[in-house]
């Protein structure tokens, strides 16, 4: 960089430090850097947009990280942007090949929607995963006959190939954990989620002995909401917070709907379902209560 174009400009992250870095991470996070850079140059979406040849919603898709990465693009905005220095350049450039690499899950295509597709990414890449749940036990503790079930109920119509394929990733994005630097998973489930028999006895029997497996992990934590607690902050539906060890990378909340997800990252929202995931904790059973109910309700089905 020269001195003239980048006097008090933010210095470009050495993203290549960063831990545990899915494509779906480094996408977002070079997206923050490049917009950084716009708005230290006070340059328009518009501006940028004009110097790719692009809209400035691409531009926008692009600093948000929910569009793939063109070398040329990038350089032609570093280049707008005064970044002109051979390293600073280079480090970014070098990223883009990264942020466009296919995850595992893009094996799943043909079964995976295109607006799940973030979510996974962003689960493989985050360091905390706080889940609410009103019907289903969370994906990721599911057993296989469990999820099975779930898939059935919501897509009735799929043949047994497609079911069977679904199933397939939603244990294929269990394996984190059991890898070694697993997320922290912290769920809160109301009661009837637990009371609920998908898929019959037998198979509750052995989702809920699942959970009881799964609670002895230390970085697996589980609370009940019981039916006793009436109304709750919650009242809206289930939703998820993930959590990132990267800086520049915010908390996310997701929020699943029959077609189609919404994914909150600003800081007022976050905050918001963060003091209402808060709540839940208050009202739920203490976590060290968890094995005894999961016991019970086993000797009830």
């Amino acid at each position: 960089m020269t001195a003239a174009s980048t006097e008090g400009a933010p210095r470009p992250h050495n993203l290549h430090t960063q831990p545990r870095r899915s494509s779906t991470v480094l996408r977002i996070l070079l997206g923050t850097q490049l917009r950084r850079l716009r708005e230290h140059r006070s340059i328009t979406l518009e501006e940028a947009g004009r110097a790719i040849r692009a809209s400035h919603s691409k531009i926008s898709r692009m600093e948000l990280g929910r569009v793939s990465f063109r070398v040329r693009d990038v350089a032609d905005l570093l280049t707008l942007y005064g970044v002109t220095g051979e390293a600073d350049c280079e480090a970014l450039l070098s990223l883009v090949s990264q942020a466009n690499a296919q995850g595992w899950w893009h094996n799943y295509d043909d079964v995976l929607p295109s607006w799940f597709e973030t979510y996974v990414g962003l689960e493989q890449a985050a360091g905390s995963i706080r889940n609410y749940e009103v019907q289903f036990v969370p994906g990721l503790l599911q057993t296989e006959d469990y999820a099975r079930a779930v898939i059935r109920l919501g897509h009735p119509a799929a043949p047994a190939d497609d079911v069977e394929r679904r199933v397939r990733l939603r244990m294929a994005r269990q394996e984190l954990l059991t890898r070694p630097d697993p997320p922290h998973i912290w769920a809160v489930v109301d009661e009837a989620v637990l009371r609920r028999s998908l898929g019959g006895p037998d198979v509750m029997r052995r989702q809920i002995q699942r959970l009881l497996e799964l609670v002895a992990l230390p970085h697996v934590t589980l609370q009940v909401v019981p039916f006793s607690v009436g109304g709750h902050a919650a009242a809206g539906g289930p939703f998820s917070i993930l959590r990132f060890s990267e800086a520049d990378l915010p908390d996310v909340v997701y929020l699943e709907q029959l077609t189609s997800a919404v994914y909150l990252d600003k800081r007022e929202d976050a905050d918001r379902y963060l003091a209402v995931m808060e709540s839940l904790c208050i009202d739920a059973e203490p976590a060290q209560e968890t094995g005894r109910i999961l016991a019970q309700i086993m000797t009830e089905l």
